[in-house]
């Protein structure tokens, strides 16, 4: 039967109500929101590092109504508690709490019940003190029957105050310091339950951020990166206005969820100015090497060096990173790029694989890899210093003759968070940038496309190497 025009309409008011009463059951996370909730299920601590206005708030406030009310979705892979929960959240200062996860969770004031926690389940609502409309604590219907509650706090009362609780979970939104961040995982020490951060890194590379940054696998410990280009609910346009609207020197943290920069980052230098388009043809007289970094418990990585010798001009056209793989899987995803081009490797090449005892790199040869005689210095006084070799990125990149395709979203990943501890390169997560720095410091062997190297000689009388200008050969 066709709904008349009336029913169609009374439909819709009763689904907006729906919406503005039950949002929590109509949430559709984004990709990267949805693998931040999924971390949960394998991390105690995580961070959703974001720009803003791109819905990280929004997301952890969905996950905290989900463990107040024991409703999660039938899809649900994240942290799931099967009982009441006494949770805290929290910001710099209690009006900007009110403003933020408030807000999200309960809705505007005179309007409770808007938010994610369904209105009929919001069973008490204590007002805190001293600052309007701000809430204490809030009373919250679990679907056993019992209650849970959750606490409003504020990083300007001070680490005194974060003390003394045992919860189930802490939700930071917006960096803490340490000491308040530190309390807080305190409080959840006995029950195990997941402290987890939602911040724009404006404060830099502070001690909180590398926390996360630092050691990328570790067992309890994980971060989502989340850009301007992962939130769907805005187009393309909107985009432009919002990047246009934040000063030069925030850009990047804003909307792109990049610690400002300085503040330890080794490579302090606005993405816009070395980012490309793709490539739609290379030029056949641009030279070009592949830089290959080892691993196995940390990725395997290798990256395509294009070099215009008219501009002195390189461009990063093409990467590759795989973990706990073999030569065999590597060298296959490599070799298309053009088994002909010249591959620049480190110093570890020269040690023998456990099982073949075959030295890496001629493992890497024999399976159709052009790889150069000799790993990768400068060839002068330099030698190969990791020092060296990232001064010249960076005099690269300052200077506009270092390019990177804008797709390579793995390269951008490790470059936004390579950083310094004390001075020191923190040498985690930086695979693809160890190639890129590998194929720089043997750019003198480089050949263009209308290079034709020699046959390969398997019997040749030293063996798999040539002189500093031939390929390693079977």
């Amino acid at each position: 039967m066709k709904q008349t025009p009336e029913a169609k309409l009374a439909k819709l008011k009763r689904l907006e109500e729906l919406r503005k009463h039950y949002s929590l059951f109509f949430y559709k996370p984004y990709s990267k929101q949805r693998e931040f909730h999924e971390l949960g299920s394998t991390k105690r601590e995580r961070l959703l590092m974001a720009g803003n206005r791109l819905g990280k708030t929004f997301a952890a406030g969905n996950e905290v109504a989900f463990h107040l009310t024991g409703i999660y979705p039938e899809d649900w892979k994240g942290k799931r508690f099967t009982k009441p929960t006494a949770g805290w959240c929290g910001s710099v200062t209690a009006e900007l709490t009110r403003e933020g996860a408030q807000t999200i969770l309960l809705g505007r004031v005179g309007n409770w019940g808007t938010g994610c926690i369904p209105k009929e389940l919001i069973l008490d609502i204590k007002r805190a003190r001293g600052v309007p409309d701000a809430v204490e604590s809030v009373i919250v219907k679990h679907i056993n029957g019992d209650t849970s509650q959750l606490t409003f706090k504020a990083y300007s009362d001070g680490r005194e105050a974060w003390q003394a609780a045992t919860l189930d979970f802490v939700w930071f939104d917006e960096e803490p310091p340490e000491d308040i961040y530190i309390e807080g995982i305190t409080r959840t020490g006995t029950t195990r339950g997941p402290c987890f951060l939602t911040f724009t890194p404006l404060l830099g590379m502070s001690n909180v951020v590398m926390r996360f940054l630092e050691n990328p696998d570790h067992a309890d410990r994980g971060v989502v990166h989340m850009t301007i280009d992962d939130a769907e609910h805005i187009d393309a346009t909107t985009r432009e206005t919002m990047i246009a609207s934040y000063r030069p020197h925030e850009r990047e943290a804003r909307a792109m969820g990049i610690p400002m920069l300085g503040s330890g980052r080794i490579f302090p230098v606005a993405e816009e100015i070395i980012r490309e388009e793709p490539l739609s043809v290379v030029p056949m007289h641009w030279k070009q090497i592949i830089g290959i970094d080892f691993g196995w418990d940390h990725p395997t990585a290798a990256v395509l060096l294009l070099y215009d010798e008219e501009t002195d001009c390189i461009h990063i056209r093409a990467g590759y990173r795989q973990r706990e793989a073999t030569p065999l899987i590597h060298a296959a995803a490599i070799r298309p790029w053009g088994s002909w081009i010249p591959v620049a490797w480190p110093h570890d090449g020269y040690q023998h694989d456990k099982g073949s005892g075959d030295q890496i790199a001629r493992q890497y040869a024999d399976l159709g890899l052009n790889m150069l005689s000799e790993n990768s210095t400068f060839g002068d006084k330099r030698g190969n210093g990791v020092e060296a070799g990232v001064m010249d990125m960076l005099d690269r990149m300052q200077t506009g003759r270092w390019k990177v395709d804008a797709n390579l979203a793995q390269w951008w990943e490790e470059f936004r968070m390579y950083h310094r501890k004390e001075g020191k390169i923190v040498k985690e997560h930086d695979d693809l940038l160890c190639a890129s720095r590998y194929a720089l410091m043997m750019l003198r062997y480089a050949e263009p496309r209308t290079y034709a190297p020699p046959p390969r000689d398997k019997y040749a009388k030293n063996g798999y190497y040539g002189d500093s200008k031939t390929w390693m050969a079977n």
